[in-house]
């Protein structure tokens, strides 16, 4: 059991091994037919029907699973809101089903909330592997060419596994893909234009859909974007320094709290040295001491301390772990899933690295950004699992090419350390004209919820199209103490 135990997965795809059904070539209007959802009969459910290849429009088809709550206001209604909680590989449906009070009351009253699960992914044909090959993934830290060749070798082995057991849909899961599915959806719904929420990993689908279908975009909410134009040292450096941003938040909160369990220490300090224990390896995980902490796992269970952020959770964790007690409530936040580095951001990131020479200066370069926290995990472990992905991938890496859309919102904390600040104004410059941003002066990721001002901005924006000045700021709001549903990167 790892101690990643503050948040869900941040870096990875839960491998499911429900297999959903292709079909073959079927020419037909693509309609949902809604019936109440088995979970809660006050949603609804249905199936949508796309090609594989929507260059081969004839071709075998998969059924995406889609979700709706109806406006709760049907007077007022604006129309549909279609939203991807991120990942990848969150489920829209279950978003939607059970996760909808997200968003706030008046947006739950103005529009019908539509969530769907992205193809290859929950009940949408999921990618299916081997759990047992899956358990034979290398340590995310490469340490030297042997372990480089290793996670080439696995990669391959995974890849040959996951597209026997999942067919054709396999090679093309990218967030283009899934873009080109939006719009049927779109137009499924009955929609004139498109009205998007997307938060991390979804934002690259609300950017791929802007390029795409400039003309049929109302309305998109970019939470927590990624920057579709990095390189392998770029994506390096950029998450090093925005997981840096968020644990000097961390640090300062602490010193400042007497309620943090480190207050009163030098808590750069009493990091250092538990980083220095656990390179030795002495560390354990707290309550296990059979199973081994070290450096790397260390710095993942900050990471994921950081993501919300839980900075009173992580405090005490750390307190556990360099005391080897046990975590008083670890038991509430156990994750049995299996995480791997997912094929939808190896079909949207070619990350190559030659070798490991080009890996340790890679890493020696971007370690003063990342000062305490060393690198950001969940970069590494991606970077590692898509070494040796065949090329050309289906959805590069390129300068956004957004051109006479209607206003596009993108919003960001100042201290994400999974989608940095960095990436949001990235983005924002390459959109030009038509981008906006909304900036949260606070720490964590995804944005919307975080206080009255990030709500009140993107519910105007989203009904009425009332778009916020460029560069607007909402202040600092307190942490919250529980996770969010929204963003697993």
């Amino acid at each position: 059991m790892k101690s990643h135990i503050l948040l869900a997965a941040v870096s990875s795809l839960v491998i499911s091994l429900i297999p959903g059904g292709v079909a073959s070539a079927a020419a037909s209007p693509r309609t949902i037919s809604w019936a109440p959802c088995p979970e809660d009969t006050t949603a609804e459910c249905g199936t949508l029907k796309v090609p594989i290849d929507w260059d081969t429009p004839g071709g075998a088809t998969v059924d995406l699973a889609v979700a709706r709550r109806k406006a709760a206001m049907p007077a007022a209604r604006v129309g549909s809101l279609v939203v991807n909680p991120g990942g990848p590989g969150g489920s829209g449906v279950d978003f939607v089903v059970h996760g909808s009070s997200y968003f706030s009351a008046e947006l739950r009253g103005r529009f019908d909330l539509v969530g769907f699960d992205p193809r290859g992914v929950g009940r949408s044909h999921p990618v299916v592997c081997s759990a047992a090959l899956v358990r034979e993934r290398p340590h995310p830290l490469i340490k030297n060419q042997t372990d480089m060749d290793a996670w080439v070798s696995f990669n391959q082995r995974l890849r040959e596994d996951c597209r026997a057991r999942t067919g054709p849909l396999y090679d093309r899961v990218s967030s283009l893909d899934v873009a080109r599915d939006v719009e049927a959806l779109r137009a499924a719904l009955g929609d004139g234009k498109l009205t998007y929420y997307g938060v991390s990993h979804g934002t690259l689908i609300g950017q791929a859909y802007a390029e795409r279908f400039p003309d049929k975009v109302r309305a998109l909410a970019l939470d927590s974007n990624f920057d579709h134009s990095v390189n392998t040292a770029s994506y390096l450096s950029t998450t090093a320094s925005q997981t840096a941003g968020a644990f000097d938040q961390f640090v300062t909160w602490c010193e400042a709290t007497a309620s943090c369990a480190l207050n009163g220490k030098d808590v750069r300090a009493f990091w250092k040295r538990l980083l220095e224990r656990a390179d030795r390896g002495e560390l354990h995980e707290p309550g296990l001491p059979d199973v081994p902490l070290g450096a790397y796992e260390l710095v993942d269970t900050a990471f994921a301390g950081l993501y919300n952020p839980n900075w009173a959770q992580l405090a005490e964790l750390l307190v556990a772990i360099d005391t080897g007690g046990p975590y008083p409530v670890a038991s509430a936040e156990k994750n049995e899933e299996v995480r791997v580095s997912t094929p939808v951001f190896c079909q949207d990131f070619h990350l190559p690295v030659a070798d490991y020479t080009k890996y340790a200066s890679l890493l020696r370069r971007q370690a003063p950004l990342a000062r305490d926290m060393r690198y950001s995990p969940p970069a590494l472990g991606r970077i590692a699992g898509c070494l040796g992905q065949p090329t050309p991938i289906p959805n590069p890496q390129h300068r956004l090419r957004v051109d006479a859309t209607p206003p596009i919102l993108l919003a960001s904390s100042l201290n994400d350390p999974a989608t940095g600040y960095l990436w949001t104004l990235s983005t924002a410059e390459q959109i030009g004209d038509e981008a906006r941003v909304l900036t949260y002066e606070g720490s964590g990721h995804s944005v919307y919820g975080r206080s009255e001002c990030t709500i009140g901005a993107i519910d105007r924006y989203l009904i009425s199209q009332s778009v916020p000045a460029n560069g607007v700021r909402c202040p600092e709001a307190q942490p919250p103490s529980t996770p969010r549903r929204a963003g697993t990167d």
